[in-house]
């Protein structure tokens, strides 16, 4: 057995150098991670273009990506079962051809309606590409590579957020909207392609029968849930029965599947993981980051567009030092994570979000650019040092067998606390706002071609983009306090190699191995 069938045992220490099969299939996820990240950032660039193409409103617009958000959500945690019944292969290509196939429809459609409808059909493929990907990556790598594996992955999941509003914008005004979804196409078939070749048949596949309870119960519940805290960020508050009747629902139907899930022999996932100690610790980490990284995420292009003035594509430029320090941390935190443990790394990678995001919490209408980028550059440092330490944390306590389920629950866990992030942080922003008419003033003048209100100074006296930016350094704060929080379950991570678990014999080959 060669270290790469993942999780063979090894009498001297395990080799965690990537050879060239799993780059291989490293290649393939991260082309298809690619395109669904991307394509959610790309689209929140384009909500005023929808508006005006389709002559709708700003929450017709927005459900080009809620609609996108609930079929994630509800074929999430499909992959685990998906996986084992027509193997990994099989789901990872439906996944793509879905994807490309939604993105030709999108191009091309007369509506808004009908646009919303093929961002569903988008969505129910991109929200297998992730977890059957981590669980392609997990088994090829392995239990003891799993770290150096992950980084490669997230590569696209931190720079995503970045590039998307720059790839975006340029798109939108140098070419058509149209081709925010065009770009799909040429990637999926490459992508399809390659996959084709690289990705090997799963050696055999269960015929088990599907939970049919569970998937009642789990899919519709997490839709629920993410769409009533979705929804909070346009109606900007929670307490209103838009947002809590979706969100109570959904929560208890979430709790119902938990209690199900628990009893049932076979499960659509099987939440006994959480027995595991390492995982629960590194799950928990994770929930936390990722509320306050993605909460914080959205405020920046905000305060770029709506406070500086600038455009979309300066905006996404102006974060890219961010993206930079996370791509020179990332692959060295991933190798030494293999080897040392992921809780020095997880915490040294905190302090320095907490540096870098500090300088957030003081700013002003006028603070120096370079101040700005080089507390980004520093920010990003952490966030390689970060966010995929945890997730091999996780994955790296998981035998092969276990690695479907495990995969799948991290990313609905990861879907659902990205959603509280953003919502939370734009419902404090919102409301901070109205409380300040001045700044929201200013922001309209910076983001709006509508003329300002009878009576109103023109131009703007500087105080009220002054004002502005206090808005949004105090909201930054709010950031800062989920950073702070983070530290604590990320204390109790690993500090030192976490040992590989056993793995069945006739699981080991694995489905995705190239000769």
């Amino acid at each position: 057995m060669t270290p790469s069938t993942g999780g063979h045992l090894h009498e001297g220490p395990p080799d965690t150098k990537l050879d060239k099969n799993v780059l291989l299939v490293a290649g393939v996820v991260v082309l298809g991670a690619i395109m669904s990240i991307l394509d959610v950032t790309v689209v929140g660039v384009a909500q005023n273009t929808f508006q005006q193409e389709f002559n709708t409103d700003a929450a017709g617009a927005a459900w080009t990506a809620t609609g996108y958000t609930l079929a994630l959500a509800a074929v999430i945690p499909l992959a685990s079962w998906a996986a084992s019944r027509f193997g990994t292969k099989r789901v990872y290509l439906t996944s793509l051809v879905l994807f490309t196939l939604g993105s030709i429809l999108c191009a091309f459609a007369p509506n808004i309606g009908m646009l919303v409808a093929f961002r569903v059909v988008q969505g129910l493929g991109g929200g297998l590409l992730m977890p059957i990907g981590m669980m392609m990556l997990t088994k090829a790598a392995g239990p003891e590579r799993v770290g150096s594996v992950m980084a490669v992955l997230g590569i696209p999941m931190l720079l995503g957020p970045i590039s998307g509003p720059i790839l975006g914008g340029v798109l939108i005004e140098q070419l058509s909207w149209h081709w925010i979804f065009l770009i799909n196409v040429p990637i999926g078939i490459i992508a399809f392609i390659y996959a084709w070749i690289v990705l090997r048949d799963d050696a055999e596949t269960k015929k088990s029968s599907i939970d049919v309870v569970g998937l009642l119960l789990l899919s519709p519940g997490l839709a629920l849930f993410l769409f009533g805290i979705s929804s909070s960020a346009e109606h900007r508050t929670f307490v209103t029965g838009s947002v809590l009747i979706p969100t109570i629902i959904g929560a208890l139907l979430i709790a119902a599947f938990i209690f199900h899930a628990l009893r049932a022999k076979k499960p659509l996932l099987d939440l006994r993981l959480f027995k595991n100690k390492t995982l629960s610790i590194a799950v928990a980490t994770m929930v936390l980051f990722m509320i306050a990284f993605f909460g914080a995420a959205l405020l920046f292009p905000q305060y770029f567009i709506g406070v500086r003035g600038e455009s979309t594509l300066t905006a996404g430029l102006l974060l890219a030092p961010q993206g930079l320090g996370a791509m020179l941390t990332m692959p060295i935190a991933g190798k030494l994570t293999d080897k040392m443990g992921p809780g020095k790394f997880v915490l040294g990678g905190i302090v320095l979000i907490l540096i870098g995001l500090s300088t957030f919490t003081m700013l002003g209408a006028d603070t120096s650019y370079w101040l700005i980028c080089g507390s980004l550059f520093v920010q990003g440092l952490g966030m390689g040092m970060t966010m995929m330490p945890i997730m091999s944390a996780a994955l790296a306590t998981l035998s092969n067998p276990q690695v479907p389920d495990g995969s799948t629950l991290m990313n609905a866990i990861q879907q659902a606390a990205t959603s509280i992030g953003t919502a939370v942080i734009s419902v404090i922003l919102a409301s901070s706002l109205a409380s300040k008419p001045e700044a929201g003033l200013a922001i309209m003048a910076n983001t709006s071609d509508k003329p300002l209100p009878p009576g109103v100074p023109n131009p703007l006296p500087e105080s009220f983009f002054e004002t502005a930016a206090d808005v949004f350094s105090n909201t930054f704060v709010v950031s800062v306090v989920l950073i702070c929080l983070t530290v604590i379950p990320a204390f109790f991570l690993p500090r030192k190699k976490i040992a590989s678990p056993l793995v069945e014999e006739d699981m080991e080959r694995g489905p995705i191995m190239m000769h």
